[in-house]
């Protein structure tokens, strides 16, 4: 090997390592921000988000209905934000399961006995093209929603989502806190 081969071997598998940790942290996001999608930011089930439209379409239902209970909404807009949930969890589904091939693809990438760069870096920027996809969707079915309830109650809505946020954030820490020690 001579003294000019050497730095770039180096640089050739400083490169491979950076694809490979790359590979890595994508994959572990997209579980993170599919675990997000499918149970929302508020934890499982969360009241607003994706994981509102996730599940069947009676708990989907039942889900609504608690959160609709708490904003004494009317028949006329539970029905319409029913409407709107619904078209969204269609979509959902389908953009949950473009997720899974992708991951099932990049599973590929990574396990193959050479990592191609080039191939996981087309896998992230689809990854990111199919996570904004579910996010423009998402962010469309709340706006829908927000459309059909007052001010008044998007408030409440809004209070309850903090007071969710507060509790879960609460259970984890205790839950941190009792964990043993390693």
């Amino acid at each position: 090997m001579t003294k000019s081969s050497k730095p770039d071997a180096t640089r050739s598998g400083r490169r491979i390592k950076r694809v490979v940790l790359g590979l890595v942290v994508a994959v572990s996001a997209t579980l993170g921000l599919s675990a997000w999608a499918q149970h929302g930011p508020g934890g499982h089930g969360g009241m607003v988000g994706p994981g509102m439209f996730g599940g069947g379409p009676e708990h989907m239902g039942r889900r609504l209905d608690h959160m609709l209970d708490g904003l004494n909404a009317t028949d006329a807009q539970r029905a319409q934000i029913k409407q709107i949930a619904q078209g969204a969890a269609a979509d959902m589904k389908a953009q949950h399961e473009a997720g899974r091939a992708l991951r099932e693809k990049g599973m590929q990438i990574f396990t193959a006995p050479t990592v191609d760069a080039a191939a996981a870096e087309q896998l992230r920027q689809q990854m990111l093209a199919q996570h904004d996809q579910m996010s423009r969707r998402t962010l469309q079915a709340m706006l829908d929603a927000s459309k059909v309830l007052t001010p008044e109650q998007r408030v409440k809505l809004g209070e309850r989502m903090k007071q969710r946020s507060d509790s879960m954030r609460e259970r984890m820490q205790r839950s941190e806190r009792e964990r043993p020690k390693s």
